[in-house]
């Protein structure tokens, strides 16, 4: 792969980022009034403008970039005003006059839950110069969705200027009317700009902010700035220590405690598998970056979705993302579990498509949605939450074995699936179909849920209710799990049923969706029960939650990696033969990361390890075509070809994305084969790793209360064996396939476990 390739999605603009505060500038590092950019912070733009200038002039931007996600450098320069004049230069240099007699503007920013920016202005020219240096600052309070210009919210804004505190407050009040059953509503934010340090007091004139400054040769002025929102009527931390000062805000505190206690991957220091290392370190940061500190507790944290578009609580995308990245710990799980377990809907409610029961799809902050202009201050239009909880709350106690954790959050569990059983059955077949009640309600509520996602093999677009073929196997797997979950709490019956149910859904599944002659799932039902026979990623998700009778899984395997559905890249959302294939489609081509995570554990399930290692290859290389190697949250289908080393990308797609990064983790514990039981003290292992990561190390891995170090090597017959290097606590750790391969033979599994009770 070549060494040139780096791709950076949304690529004309800067983010620097933490928790739910956003500050996206244009490649200059500047607010220019323009689409998506601004200080926003819980989804509501407070600075839609803020410019430099020196004597009504902008300044060339030279140098700027990220540090990390939430500091950030720039270097900006021209020529020093009031330098006598001189004649350009002739020679073959073109040596430019700004390069000569040099004004540099550093900036210096840090985020917090508001902005601290320190701005150093210096003279490098060898005359004293005067000159006005000038910030243009203005807020619109958009909502993000309405930072394009379509607004749909409407209030007023006030602008007030204290001279002695040099401080300018910029305030906003809004109201809507009651509609569709909902109250009137108000919203009210605030952005108190202050400046703490600067050598004269500053001047406020028509949206300007002004010092008139004077430089002798190299002297400097310095400008300290804090932008500090106003929510509620309480103000939210900005950093307050100047430049890069050591001083440790509580978000550090909190994201170094996750990052000290999450699982160390390494491979020795090798040659090969280097990239895996960084993609590795690269999504594990990110997931920090993400997080969202607001709904912190004092045993787990919650992730937004992605930036910079869902910086908010999704329900099935974090669920997701706290499964898929459980080998770095339970942390994201109990934050996640806990905090939906608050959402529960409560009341029918067509508008919000919420019921009694039904887990939530996404809780919004900006004002749009706390005017209720939409629905997404409190939305339930997702028929996947409800399904994927009962999976996530079987896998914390599959990693955690905390009895009174899940004890505590089992009737949510349960509620959902009763949701399910009593209104997720629209057509009453036995299977689980979606349909909004919302007049503002999202189309499509399975995985794939933009407006076009569901398309019948002739490419016109199917109207709800559909069944999807994932619905049924997230249903499956939750009841299958969770009856497994119950029997453990003294719930027999429960959990006997709860098996029942699962096996009679599984053999409907089969028998309605399955295409004989296309050797493959159909991607759903439509209204009128008939198959919608596209070829898509959907199946996928059958496989990994082991719907899929035995004597299908290898043609539908197969399937998925057949030339038209696997890009190289990734598996794509729609076949590459369909009539309504297009590779630059949110889901009618494109390639989802985080749907690969779910392929490879579908290939673990079975023991398909050639299947799994070609597409593990296939999601490792993608991240070294990115910018960190961070995955976005989806790119283009087009088939990766020696004249096309690199695809298209999705105009819109976030990045980082939470659960494009916590699909690494899912491949590799694929590729290691990681299956924990603390409720027994185990870890089963199943390690087949590939030649291009011969070695890997896992330092801290948690079950239950034990940890452990795991080193895995492949030999050279292909072969991989591990080693326990380091172990506190009880845990046995046994070498054993999955329980549902079918691969292994039984002497394999008899020699596998002889060989794990061996010393060393």
């Amino acid at each position: 792969m070549s060494n040139f390739i780096r791709l950076r999605p949304r690529s004309t603009t800067l983010y620097l980022s933490r928790g739910r505060t956003v500050l996206a500038t244009g490649l200059d590092g500047q607010v220019r009034p323009a689409r998506d950019v601004g200080l926003f912070v819980g989804e509501t733009r407070l600075l839609s403008c803020y410019r430099y200038f020196v004597d009504s002039e902008p300044l060339e931007a030279s140098a700027l970039s990220n540090i990390n996600q939430h500091t950030w450098l720039g270097y900006y320069f021209r020529r020093a005003p009031c330098t006598p004049p001189r004649d350009p230069d002739g020679g073959s240099g073109m040596v430019p006059l700004s390069t000569e007699e040099t004004l540099e503007l550093r900036v210096f920013r840090r985020v917090g839950e508001g902005l601290h920016e320190d701005l150093h202005l210096t003279n490098f020219s060898r005359h004293s110069t005067q000159f006005t240096f000038t910030l243009s600052i203005a807020a619109d309070f958009a909502d993000y969705v309405e930072s394009g210009g379509d607004r749909r919210q409407l209030g007023r804004v006030t602008t007030s200027w204290k001279e002695e505190s040099s401080s300018l407050t910029i305030a906003y009040a809004a109201t809507s009317q009651p509609h569709d059953a909902e109250p009137a509503a108000s919203f009210r934010a605030c952005l108190v700009a202050a400046v703490n340090r600067s050598p004269i007091r500053p001047r406020w004139e028509n949206g300007l902010l002004q010092f008139d400054l004077s430089l002798a040769p190299a002297s400097s002025a310095h400008l300290c700035l804090t932008f500090v929102p106003v929510v509620d009527g309480t103000a939210l931390a900005v950093p307050q220590g100047c430049d890069n000062d050591p001083e440790e805000h509580r978000f550090d505190t909190t994201t170094n405690m996750f990052l000290s206690r999450a699982t160390k991957l390494d491979n020795g220091g090798r040659r090969p598998g280097e990239h895996v290392i960084a993609a590795l370190e690269q999504a594990r940061d990110d997931l920090a970056t993400l997080r969202l500190f607001d709904l912190d507790r004092e045993d787990g944290w919650v992730p937004a979705a992605g930036l910079p578009i869902y910086v908010a609580l999704f329900g099935r995308d974090t669920l997701t993302t706290a499964l898929q990245s459980a080998i770095l710990g339970p942390e994201m799980m109990k934050g996640t579990l806990q905090e939906l377990s608050q959402w529960v809907g409560r009341e029918d409610n067509p508008w919000r498509d919420e019921q009694r029961g039904k887990l939530l799809h996404e809780a919004h902050t900006g004002p749009t949605s706390m005017l209720n202009v939409n629905p997404r201050r409190r939305y339930y239009g997702s028929v996947t939450t409800s399904g994927f909880y009962p999976v996530v709350l079987s896998e914390l106690w599959h990693w955690t074995g905390d009895r009174e954790l899940v004890e505590r959050l089992l009737p949510t569990a349960l509620g959902g699936l009763a949701w399910l059983d009593e209104s997720g059955d629209v057509n009453g077949d036995g299977l689980y179909e979606y349909q909004s009640r919302s007049s503002a309600g999202t189309k499509h509520q399975a995985w794939k849920d933009s407006r076009d996602a569901m398309v019948d093999e002739e490419g016109r677009e199917v109207e709800p209710p559909i069944a999807t073929c994932e619905e049924q196997a997230f249903v499956y797997i939750a009841k299958l799990h969770l009856a497994e979950v119950c029997w453990w709490l003294d719930r027999k019956e429960l959990a006997r049923r709860l098996w029942r149910e699962a096996h009679d859904l599984k053999a409907r599944f089969n028998d309605r969706f399955w295409m004989e002659p296309e050797g493959f799932f159909a991607m759903g039902l439509g209204p009128d029960g008939r198959q919608i026979r596209s070829i898509s990623s959907n199946p996928g998700h059958c496989l990994a939650a082991g719907i899929v009778d035995d004597a299908h899984v290898a043609a539908a395997a197969d399937r998925l990696m057949a030339p038209d559905l696997f890009s190289g890249w990734g598996i794509r959302t729609l076949s590459a033969q369909h009539p309504a294939f297009n590779p630059y489609s949110y889901h009618r081509g494109s390639v989802w990361p985080v749907e690969q995570g779910s392929f490879v554990m579908g290939f673990l399930r079975y023991g398909l390890h050639d299947h799994l290692s070609r597409l593990a290859q296939a999601v490792f290389e993608s991240t070294a075509l990115f910018e960190h190697f961070r995955l976005p949250e989806l790119f283009g289908g087009q088939a990766r070809s020696a004249d096309q080393p690199f695809p298209a990308l999705y105009p819109q797609a976030n990045s980082p994305q939470a659960w494009s990064a916590s699909a690494l983790f899912t491949v590799i514990q694929g590729i290691t084969g990681l299956y924990p039981y603390a409720p027994l003290r185990a870890l089963l292992v199943d390690p087949h790793l590939p030649v291009w990561l011969p070695e890997l190390t896992l330092r801290g891995l948690r079950v239950g209360d034990a940890t452990v170090d795991l080193r895995f090597s492949r030999e050279s017959d292909g072969r991989t064996q591990y080693h326990v290097l380091e172990k506190t606590g009880s845990l046995h750790v046994v070498r054993q396939p999955s329980p549902w391969s079918l691969t292994a033979t039984f002497g394999e599994r008899a020699r596998d476990a002889i060989e794990s009770l061996l010393p060393g």
